[in-house]
């Protein structure tokens, strides 16, 4: 526009209030979006390093309980060793089981960032037209 700030009507000023409160608020829609794609994609890369992992892990457990049972079945026999070993393992799983249940409790995925700012968008939006 080629009018000066002291010459424009209230409508026009009203007009560019609204127009530049509805891009700013674009504008945040698409970095909230931004936030939380990168969130996701983050939780997919750590899931499948953990399945990956765990799968590894798994097939490691199973031919190592085999030879500790082999190995305790010297001294108690065969079915206690496997017994035993059993529930050791059982006891381990339901602890690792319980903490991770805890971990992903507290994993949020909530875009604060782009909340806060936000709020901040929105109070200056507030004085500006006060």
């Amino acid at each position: 526009m080629s009018l000066d700030r002291e010459q424009r009507s209230v409508p026009d000023l009203l007009s560019d209030l609204l127009r530049e409160t509805t891009e700013l608020f674009r504008t945040e829609g698409r970095l909230i979006r931004a936030e939380i794609s990168d969130k996701v994609s983050q939780l997919q890369v750590g899931g499948g390093s953990l399945a990956a992992g765990g799968i590894c892990l798994l097939v490691a457990l199973i031919v190592l309980s085999q030879a500790l049972v082999i190995a305790l079945a010297h001294v108690v026999g065969a079915g206690w060793s496997a017994l035993i070993v059993g529930i050791v393992l059982a006891v381990i799983g339901a602890m690792l089981l319980a903490k991770g249940k805890k971990d992903l409790e507290t994993l949020s995925i909530t875009p604060d960032r782009t909340l806060d700012q936000l709020g901040k968008d929105g109070r200056l939006v507030k004085e500006k037209t006060l």
